[in-house]
C-alpha cells in the first residue's frame, strides 16, 4: 500500500469506528464487528481506536461513563447495524474512488492509448 492508499484505509477505519461509537459499541465490540463484517484486522481497529482516544481523551472518558450506564445492544442488533454501516460506507467509498475505467476493463484516462 502506498502512502495515499494507507491514509485512505486508515481514514475508512476511523469512519467505521465513529459509526461504532454512534451505536454505543465498546472497543472490543467494534474490533469484532469490523473484523467480521469489513475484514479489518482487529489490531488495525485497535491501533486507530487508541490514537483516537489519545486525541480525544475527554470524549472517550465521557463515552465510557455513558456506556456503563446504558444497556448493550444485542448481537443481532449489532450485526444488523454494522451491515448497514458497511453497505453505506462501501457505496460512498466507490463513489469517491471513481476512475476512468468504463467497467469493461477499458481505461479511457489517456486518449492516446
Amino acid at each position: 500500500m502506498g502512502d495515499s492508499s494507507s491514509a485512505s484505509y486508515i481514514h475508512m477505519v476511523h469512519h467505521l469506528i465513529e459509526k461504532c461509537l454512534i451505536f454505543r459499541m465498546s472497543k472490543e465490540e467494534c474490533m469484532e464487528a469490523l473484523s467480521k463484517h469489513a475484514d479489518i484486522k482487529p489490531v488495525i481497529t485497535s491501533t486507530v481506536w487508541d490514537e483516537l482516544e489519545k486525541e480525544n481523551k475527554e470524549f472517550f472518558e465521557e463515552y465510557a461513563q455513558f456506556r456503563s450506564k446504558d444497556d448493550r445492544m444485542s448481537e443481532e442488533e449489532t450485526s444488523r447495524m454494522i451491515q448497514k454501516i458497511i453497505s453505506s460506507s462501501g457505496s460512498a467509498s466507490q463513489d469517491s474512488h471513481h476512475d476512468d475505467d468504463d467497467g469493461n476493463g477499458n481505461d479511457h484516462s489517456n486518449p492516446n492509448v
